[in-house]
């Protein structure tokens, strides 16, 4: 593959992301007098129930990162068909897994905010999460499809009212669920951390779909131009409806792995500013915001970009509070080199220091 080649390649940006990212942690833990190699070691370690579980850094940041991974792949597709971002993802996710504990734990009918068995099963709290899900997204596929309001403003609506819906929905407390089998879509499935098995399922689900059938393909067009796209005979609404429908399933199970790992639905902090993370994982991962060509596994990438990034931002001792100024820097970043007019000058210069190198040949 030639230079030229890899540089166009969409996952030239994020993948150069994290060898910055993983350089700056190498070099700290030498630096701190360990070895090179500390970043990446993955080890088993004793739990406090005697239980042998994955561990390491990168182990972590997998694991930590799956909730912004599996929001991505949502983001992409909605990126792609609408040209235009869902801002309401995080609400939605504080939404479903305030309705999911609501359920598990009976609250309405039961007099306490705090359970250790299910009053009703857990299939039932699932399945009303994941509905949950669905219906914010359809709510906001039908505002930008068939209303055409425009994305931004259409999910604006739910950005500011799901989070709200939640609390109500748990009489304004937070609704724990002290219970193991729920506590098990954000802890272990033997050693291996669930939230990674669960990104990656719907990594490969969505994968195969877009593979094995026209629905990539449809997305892709309807974003490049939906007025072409309706004449040539594809439903655009129907198909920009369905790509929201799914970024709201997503958020739903982003919601139960986030719930279930503080074993409990805490509507003002689950999701919170995830909406952002998502958007910037999406442009990461070389997805034009303006709609059309999307790399899913991009999109992926990027969400860890983000992890690694936060990780890293930790481990120099900088406060949680401070985390949106930094990554506020990565996008100022990421709009100017992939601004129009940035491209097209670097372009120039790669074009006229080829062409001083040949004249300098030719003499």
């Amino acid at each position: 593959m030639t230079k030229k080649k890899l540089t166009q390649n969409p996952l030239f940006l994020p993948l150069m992301c994290v060898v910055l990212v993983l350089a700056v942690n190498v070099v700290y833990d030498i630096a701190q007098g360990n070895a090179f190699y500390d970043f990446f070691r993955i080890t088993m370690q004793s739990s406090s129930s005697g239980e042998q579980l994955l561990s390491g850094r990168l182990i972590t940041i997998l694991n930590r990162g799956s909730e912004v991974a599996i929001l991505a792949i949502g983001m992409t597709l909605v990126v792609s068909a609408s040209a235009g971002t869902d801002i309401s993802v995080g609400s939605v996710m504080s939404l479903c897994a305030s309705f999911c504990c609501m359920l598990v734990a009976g609250f309405g009918v039961s007099a306490v905010n705090s359970v250790e068995e299910f009053a009703r099963p857990l299939i039932v709290g699932l399945i009303g999460a994941l509905l949950m899900g669905c219906l914010c997204g359809a709510f906001n596929g039908t505002l930008v499809a068939y209303l055409n309001i425009q994305p931004m403003v259409a999910t604006l609506i739910l950005w500011s009212a799901a989070r709200a819906i939640g609390l109500l929905l748990c009489n304004n407390l937070i609704v724990y669920v002290r219970v193991d089998e729920f506590a098990v879509f954000g802890g272990y499935v033997g050693f291996m951390p669930t939230p990674i098995i669960i990104a990656a399922v719907c990594v490969a689900v969505v994968s195969l779909v877009l593979k094995h059938t026209a629905m990539g393909m449809y997305i892709q067009s309807v974003g490049i131009n939906k007025r072409a796209s309706r004449i040539a005979g594809l439903n655009s609404k129907r198909i920009i409806f369905m790509c929201y429908m799914l970024c709201g399933l997503c958020a739903a199970i982003a919601g139960i792995v986030a719930s279930s790992r503080i074993t409990s639905a805490d509507s003002n902090n689950i999701g919170n500013n995830f909406e952002l993370d998502a958007i910037l994982a999406v442009a990461l991962g070389g997805n034009a915001l303006s709609g059309g060509k999307f790399n899913i596994y991009g999109s992926i990438l990027g969400a860890y970009v983000i992890q690694f990034l936060t990780t890293t931002l930790y481990k120099y001792e900088v406060p949680s509070t401070a985390l949106p100024a930094y990554k506020a820097v990565v996008v100022i970043l990421l709009v100017v080199l992939s601004a129009p007019v940035v491209r097209s000058k670097m372009a120039g210069l790669r074009f006229r220091a080829k062409a001083d190198n040949l004249a300098k040949e030719a003499k």
